[in-house]
Order: C-alpha cells, then structure tokens, then sequence
C-alpha cells in the first residue's frame, strides 16, 4: 500500500538535508521521499497529486 505523502515532512526533511548536507535540492528531496516510503521524489510527487485529487491513495 502506498504510504500518505506528508508534505511537510518532506519539505523540512529535504531542507535539513539540502543545507546540512550539502546536497543539491533534487537528491535532498529524494532523500526526504525515501524517508517516508517512497522511491524516489517523483513516486512522492506522483502519490500526493493523486491524493490531492481524488482524496485517497491508488
């Protein structure tokens, strides 16, 4: 089951990583999606778009 993408989270996460770790934005936010239990930021993106729009997970 896909896990429900907690926006906030994800932000701070990739924040915390991107300045204290050096990293760029898009590995940051890679980090911050695997930390929740995703692939990747695309598969975080992908699954909050959908729960946004139809108020559940697929």
């Amino acid at each position: 089951m896909t896990p429900i993408p907690d926006i906030d989270a994800f932000e701070e996460r990739a924040a915390i990583v991107e300045y204290d770790g050096g990293l760029c934005r898009s590995d940051a936010e890679d980090i911050a999606a695997r930390a929740q239990g995703f692939r990747d930021a695309a598969q975080f993106f992908e699954a909050l778009a959908d729960y946004v729009i139809s108020k559940k997970l697929t």
